[in-house]
Parts: structure tokens; C-alpha cells; sequence
């Protein structure tokens, strides 16, 4: 039955949407399936169409992640599978819908990193939850919104550092490291906690040496800082970016620029530090003053350095990792929000390196076991 003053009332497109069934769905005729009801209140049809998605994309995302079948009609859906997934399905559902209560957009990301909490595959984050469902960790204030971290990995990693002067955030691409450092640094200039915001990166990318790029040094440099650049856009817009750039209240800079520099009161990002060498590193982290904070980010399994150069990111790592007031937060393949394919991207080449690597291992032990035997057999 349609709501009222739906305005797809009595349309194909309410139809389809208030009466959702697939022939494409899942054989669930099993005497194991579980069916259960779900009832969705308040009665929204703007809440149901972001919760369903276009063309019900986000139940049919669920159905495939859990391998269950949904059927909607209207406000009332009907979850068919096995317990366990069943009982994930609902959860996901209404966690979902809360979402919708004042977001104007439910983006697949969402959907997808509520499905990775609520499935299990990040056991802390079930157990803490998310903004959608009543969670009270750090919401982070921009002139675009708010933003709220996701999953048990991104929530401690921006607590930390609101709380620790340096923190690290390490581990895979689309993980949230830097959106989320650029995040907490405009809250914290938005609140007047800080006076400036400086975004560093090394200009070192791919092999690429910048002398042989076309431009001038600036025209050099912008494509290494773009990812800092569309941050600050989508959280400030590009006036009032443009404005506090101008005013040198946002600083966006290679590495080689700091040099020399005290920073007080300054929120300072390096960003990529997996390509700074160990005496970069060391000047950068030397450049803190008082009422500073410094974030470092970066991916180890990324290094684009000259072969046999040690990455500065991992050396401090190790350096680093009791120093008090430092802390570091290591990301998996699972805190990935990017599409569900690059988790599994991820996940490849991590396979991938782990049996390169122990296949070097053997051969070096092949080797040594060979020349130990040659060495005996010339022995007088």
C-alpha cells in the first residue's frame, strides 16, 4: 500500500519500489532458511528510496554479501536465509535506515562498510557500532558538514589524534587515512584550536624525478598535492579554500619546504611518507612547536623510492612505536571504503608478496645449504 502523499503513488516506479521480488534472488528452499519480518518506522518514502537505492541496489548489494533473499513492500520487508545471515541482514537494515534520518544520500561505501561491521569482519567495530546506531564516538566539523568516522580502525584512529600530539595512520590505499587527517584538521581550525593547517607531501611518485616534468616548480609539485587539494575543497568549498591560502592559513607544500621551520600551533599532515627517506622523516617530526600536531600517513607495501633507499615511514615506525605521546594506528584490508573490489585488490598482492617473499626465503636457504656443502666437500 502506498503512503500518503507519496508522489510515486500509483506509479511503475512505487510499484516497483513497494512491491521488490527477483526471480534473481538466492534458492533459499532449504528446511535450514530462517524468515523474518522487518517493519521500517517512522513511515518515510524519502528514507525508504535511500535505504532501497536506485533500482534497490543497496538490498540487492545485501542479498549478495550475505546470501540472503529480500522482499519489500513498502515499509514491511521480508528477510529469508540461514539464522546467522538473517540476523546480519536486519541488523544491516536497520542500522541502514537510521542513516537515512537526516543524510540526504545513502552512498554504496556506506552500505558496504556497514555490511563489513556487521558481518563480523571487524569484530571491534561490532562491538562499538557506528553513528547509525547511537555510537558516541568523534564527530568532526566542517563548513561542508559533519563527519563521522566508520568502523572500530578509523573511529580509535581519529581519537588518537585528537589526543596525541603525533599519530601515525598506516596500512592500505582507501582506508581513510588522509580524508580523515584532513578532517580533524579542519574541525580543529574551524574550533580555533589551531592558527594553520599545513598539508606536506614528498614529491617522489612512481620513479618520476621532478626536473623532467613539464612547468614550472609549481606546476611540478600541484599533481603530488591533488588528493590534499580535493579534501580541503569537498569539506571547505573552493572559495573559502582559495581565501584562507591566500591568507597563508592553509599551507599546501612539498617536504623539502620545511626545512628550517618551527610550527606552532599548526596542524601539519604529511601525507604519503612511505616515500621520505629516514633523515626526511626525521627533520619532519623535528618540525613540531608548541600547540602542534602532526599526522603522518602512509602505506609501506607503496614504496616508490630509489631501490635500496629505506623508506623513512618504516624505520620511525620502529623507532617510534613506545615513544609516549606518539601513537599509531595500523589499517587492514577490511577498513577499506572504497569499492568492494579494491578490498579484494588488496588482498591479492598482499597473497602475492607474502609467497614471493617466502619463496625467496627458501631459495636463500637452498643457497646456503649448497655452498655449506660445497665448503665441507673441499675440506682436506
Amino acid at each position: 500500500m502506498q503512503e500518503a502523499g507519496d508522489p510515486d503513488a500509483g506509479t511503475a516506479l512505487g510499484y516497483a519500489r513497494d512491491n521488490f521480488h527477483r526471480e534473481t534472488a538466492p534458492p533459499l528452499n532449504t528446511p535450514a532458511a530462517t524468515r523474518r519480518a522487518l517493519h521500517l518506522e517512522p513511515h518515510d518514502p524519502r528514507r525508504l528510496s535511500l535505504l532501497c537505492g536506485q533500482f534497490h541496489e543497496h538490498l540487492k548489494l545485501i542479498e549478495r554479501r550475505l546470501g540472503v533473499r529480500i522482499d519489500q513492500r513498502a515499509h514491511d520487508l521480508q528477510i529469508v536465509g540461514g539464522a546467522q545471515a538473517v540476523d546480519t541482514a536486519v541488523q544491516v537494515l536497520q542500522r541502514l535506515y537510521a542513516e537515512t534520518e537526516d543524510q540526504h544520500e545513502l552512498a554504496p561505501e556506506t552500505v558496504h562498510l556497514v555490511l563489513q561491521i556487521a558481518s563480523g569482519q571487524d569484530a571491534a567495530g561490532t562491538q562499538t557500532g557506528t553513528g547509525a546506531d547511537g555510537d558516541n564516538g568523534p564527530v568532526l566539523i566542517t563548513r561542508k558538514g559533519a563527519i563521522r568516522p566508520r568502523g572500530h580502525n578509523q573511529r580509535r584512529y581519529v581519537e588518537q589524534i585528537l589526543s596525541h600530539d603525533i599519530s601515525f595512520g598506516v596500512g592500505p590505499a582507501g582506508t581513510g587515512k588522509t580524508y580523515l587527517a584532513v578532517a580533524c584538521a579542519v574541525d580543529q581550525l574551524e574550533k580555533d584550536l589551531i592558527r594553520r593547517i599545513l598539508l606536506v607531501r614528498p614529491a617522489v611518485e612512481a620513479g618520476e624525478k621532478l626536473g623532467f616534468l613539464p612547468g614550472d616548480l609549481s606546476e611540478k609539485i600541484n599533481p603530488y598535492l591533488r588528493p590534499l587539494y580535493d579534501a580541503l575543497y569537498e569539506m571547505l568549498g573552493f572559495d573559502r579554500v582559495a581565501k584562507l591560502i591566500e591568507r597563508q592559513v592553509i599551507e599546501v607544500a612539498p617536504l623539502a619546504y620545511m626545512r628550517g621551520r618551527t610550527l606552532n600551533h599548526a596542524f601539519i599532515i604529511l601525507d604519503e611518507g612511505q616515500n621520505t627517506t629516514p633523515e626526511q622523516m626525521k627533520m619532519f617530526l623535528t618540525r613540531l612547536g608548541y600547540g602542534s600536531k602532526a599526522v603522518i600517513t602512509g602505506d609501506i607495501t607503496q614504496v616508490d623510492l630509489p631501490r635500496g633507499t629505506q623508506s623513512g615511514l618504516s624505520q620511525a615506525l620502529k623507532i617510534l612505536d613506545q615513544v609516549e605521546g606518539i601513537h599509531i594506528t595500523r589499517f587492514a584490508t577490511r577498513d577499506v571504503v572504497r569499492h568492494p573490489l579494491v578490498m579484494r585488490i588488496v588482498d591479492a598482492y598482499e597473497a602475492f608478496d607474502a609467497a614471493r617473499e617466502q619463496q625467496a626465503q627458501q631459495d636463500r636457504r637452498e643457497r646456503r645449504d649448497t655452498t655449506a656443502g660445497n665448503a665441507t666437500g673441499d675440506a682436506p
